[in-house]
């Protein structure tokens, strides 16, 4: 596993955060020294594939990244006749996540695709993810794909929302803050290291309250919506159709 090592010399200039080369050569530390929980949500979403996956339906990992979430879900599939498609819109991520899948012994069949989630189409589906994706899409365009995501899934199915999340009680939010430096000076980053990945993402990365998104995903037509992970400013939300 290469260290993320992006933000540890000054940069003159920080540019928006995006998912390209460099990042994508050291995402598995970077995610797992930044986001407390994710090991565990990657590791829980196999269950969501066991207990929901529908004979004949399909399971969508949008913004999947590296493909680990499609992994998880394809390794506890139970239901037969199946597949998963997993959408990620950088190459770089695509390319890596296709060696990795190709690599897995797992008979469900995936279909890695480079695209826009906000293009691809949701037919049949049963349990859908969206880890840590949502929050990068302009906050005026996440309910349409919701929508869409909603169209698109059988009756019983499930979207698993995972996302950064901020709190509207100030004293919530300094606490949810405080804790993630904390966690994150605990894995090794530096106050710079730490500032300039912020100022990197404060423009990319806008996060949603708990009750920002459950009222979303309602709108969106989702019949019932249960929190079920959170780890400080980080949170998984299930919603049900």
């Amino acid at each position: 596993m290469s260290k993320d090592a992006i933000y540890s010399t000054p940069h003159e200039h920080i540019v928006d955060f995006a998912f390209d080369e460099r990042v994508a050569s050291v995402f598995p530390d970077m995610i797992r020294r930044s986001v407390p929980g994710y090991g565990d949500i990657i590791a829980l979403l196999g269950l969501f594939a066991e207990q929901y996956a529908q004979e004949g339906s399909t399971l969508y990992d949008l913004g999947s990244s590296l493909g680990a979430a499609t992994l998880s879900l394809r390794r506890r599939i139970g239901a037969a006749n199946c597949r998963i498609v997993a959408v990620d819109n950088a190459a770089a991520m695509v390319e890596r996540s296709r060696e990795a899948i190709a690599a897995d012994l797992s008979p469900t069949p995936v279909e890695v695709v480079c695209a826009d989630i906000r293009e691809v189409a949701i037919e049949r589906a049963s349990v859908v993810v969206l880890n840590f994706t949502l929050q990068f899409l302009a906050p005026e365009e996440r309910l349409a794909l919701l929508q869409r995501i909603h169209a698109g899934m059988l009756p019983g199915g499930v979207l698993v929302l995972s996302e950064k999340i901020r709190f509207a009680e100030e004293t919530g939010q300094q606490f949810q803050e405080r804790m993630h430096l904390a966690f994150k000076r605990a894995n090794g980053y530096s106050e710079m290291e730490i500032s300039q990945k912020r100022q990197a993402l404060e423009r990319v990365l806008i996060p949603d309250t708990l009750a920002e998104h459950r009222e979303r995903l309602l709108q969106a037509g989702f019949d019932r919506v249960e929190p079920w992970f959170q780890a400080f400013n980080f949170a998984s939300l299930a919603a049900f159709k």
